[in-house]
């Protein structure tokens, strides 16, 4: 422990998550690239990529899906995305990134404590919510 009554040793939070995604491509048969060094990896479940970021100096996995390519929101359309976070996307919400105005399905989730099942259920969830509303809102938001 140290002087702040935390374990002194560190948590391999990369190397964990990277030992979940290579679990979750052997119980699927998958052949997924590792988790790079900078902790970013992807899995594709149907049309949605799910970009996963260990963001170990934050304490922090942040999964991301794409979904509509800089689309333009009047007042109903975001308030529609805002409705849908609220009731359709489990876990996750819609958001919009902040350099190119793409819009993505994110969930974020603190690594401390997390768990394959969790780690899986979050990946799932995610690349479902994608797969289920990139088509819809492509169309809806063009």
């Amino acid at each position: 422990m140290d002087s702040d009554g935390r374990d002194s040793e560190a948590v391999d939070h990369r190397g964990r998550v990277a030992a979940f995604l290579e679990r979750f491509a052997q119980e699927r048969n998958l052949t997924l690239p590792p988790l790079s060094a900078e902790g970013v990896g992807s899995i594709q479940r149907g049309s949605a990529v799910v970009t996963i970021h260990v963001l170990a100096d934050r304490g922090v996995l942040l999964l991301l899906a794409k979904v509509v390519t800089a689309p333009a929101l009047d007042g109903p359309k975001g308030r529609r995305l805002l409705e849908l976070s609220f009731v359709e996307t489990g876990d996750a919400a819609f958001a919009l990134h902040p350099q190119t105005g793409d819009l993505y399905l994110r969930a974020l989730r603190g690594l401390e404590g997390l768990d394959y099942e969790e780690f899986e259920d979050l990946v799932h969830s995610v690349a479902r919510t994608a797969d289920h509303w990139d088509d819809k809102l492509k169309a809806e938001l063009a």
